[in-house]
């Protein structure tokens, strides 16, 4: 009996130190990157939890994080590993599979709570799934165990995002930047929060901030040449549009703002060559043949104007009344007083808020017509809708009203 046991015992200890001489094999081939040879020899080796695990591992660092995935969920079968399963989860997530990592997290923070780093992957995930209330939760426990940390939150901040409380979202983003005052993430988000509030001071601090961080940063760019349009300061726009052009030549937002920036400062030759480009690489932006039309009227060159707006209006499908306002001024121009007026009529049926056109069209009938109901209409229109918008032409157009009703009383004739 005794003789038997110690055969089994050499037997096994015989095993073990072969496995142990293959695996040792294993690990050199790998480490001198023939993981093909590697993965020959343990699948002739059979299944373990060793071989599964190595398997793995070598599947992991080739970026094949399916077969990865696979042998560290065989090597489990084998035996609960601590390790594996943190391995495991974060194969998971390179998967995108982050509700099978939440249940292996959640499963080792029910016995060790305190693991912070692990809860911090939870709560990242939490959010990833659109779980607001539970990522909330668990940021909040972050915070609470530790105070200067500005990415738990940051974090908090997404929580409250994606729970739709912005005020909360708000102040966590501003407790991270209190926190940190280099964390771009919190202060790009920030600038586009305060803007969206239309806080224009809040704004501008953060986006220059972040810019002073990364000057090439395309968002951040974006809202500070928007704020500097809306402020009309053109040549403060142009060096920022010209550094975003040379990181995208091809982005129609930089084109398209360059050229206006020219155009609004008078420089038409420069405007037009943008214009003219953005035409070409993007067929439906059909602004860009109105400013070619709007270009062309200030040189006098009427047919190329007369071109550049018929195409926009047969190019753009709405709000086109900018394109039919250009056709009418032109007509205008040229003694065309009759194309003038149905031109200004389909700008105003374009839009009805444009009150430039809806005066014009009254006031050029009221010239070419010597029948006045037509005009007296488009003044009644006029009064009833923009009285408030200025307030010489409403005197004006006030006056017209009176004039042209006294002449209809004297008549004996009806203005309806």
């Amino acid at each position: 009996m005794k003789k038997n046991l110690i055969i089994v015992l050499l037997f096994t200890m015989i095993k073990v130190e072969a496995q142990t001489s293959t695996f040792t094999a294993v690990d050199s081939l790998f480490a001198k990157g023939r993981y093909k040879i590697a993965l020959s020899i343990l699948d002739q080796m059979g299944s373990n939890f060793l071989s599964n695990y190595k398997k793995a591992t070598i599947y992991e660092s080739i970026d094949d994080f399916k077969n990865a995935a696979s042998f560290y969920e065989k090597a489990l079968t084998f035996k609960e590993d601590y390790k594996t399963k943190l391995k495991l989860a974060k194969n998971y997530r390179l998967l995108k599979k982050s509700i099978k990592a939440i249940k292996i997290y959640e499963k080792i923070l029910a016995k060790d709570s305190l693991n912070l780093v692990l809860k911090y992957q939870l709560g990242k995930l939490y959010i990833i799934n659109k779980k607001p209330k539970k990522a909330i939760a668990t940021f909040k426990y972050l915070i609470d165990k530790d105070k200067t940390n500005a990415n738990y939150s940051y974090y908090l901040g997404l929580s409250y995002k994606l729970d739709g409380q912005r005020d909360p979202m708000i102040n966590s983003l501003i407790d991270t930047y209190k926190k940190d005052t280099l964390h771009f993430k919190a202060i790009t988000r920030l600038a586009t929060c305060f803007q969206k509030l239309k806080d224009k001071d809040s704004t501008q601090l953060f986006v220059n901030k972040g810019l002073a961080l990364n000057k090439n940063h395309v968002d951040l760019n974006k809202l500070k040449i928007n704020q500097l349009f809306r402020d009309k300061k053109y040549i403060d726009a142009i060096p920022l549009l010209l550094n975003l052009d040379t990181i995208n030549k091809n982005d129609t937002y930089n084109m398209t703002l360059l050229g206006k920036a020219y155009y609004n400062l008078d420089s038409l030759k420069t405007a037009k060559k943008y214009f003219k480009k953005l035409s070409f690489l993007d067929k439906k932006d059909f602004k860009a043949n109105t400013y070619l039309g709007h270009i062309a009227m200030k040189e006098k060159d009427y047919k190329t104007a007369n071109f550049n707006y018929m195409l926009a209006t047969f190019k753009g499908k709405e709000k086109r009344d900018e394109e039919y306002y250009g056709l009418a001024t032109l007509y205008y121009e040229t003694k065309k007083p009759n194309k003038a007026i149905k031109y200004f009529e389909n700008a105003y049926k374009e839009n009805s808020r444009n009150y430039r056109a809806l005066y014009q069209l009254a006031k050029l009938s009221d010239d070419y017509y010597k029948e006045k109901k037509i005009a007296y209409k488009y003044y009644k229109k006029y009064v009833d809708n923009f009285i408030s918008r200025d307030a010489n032409t409403t005197a004006f157009v006030k006056n017209r009203i009176k004039e042209i009703k006294k002449e209809y009383f004297l008549r004996g004739e009806s203005l309806n």
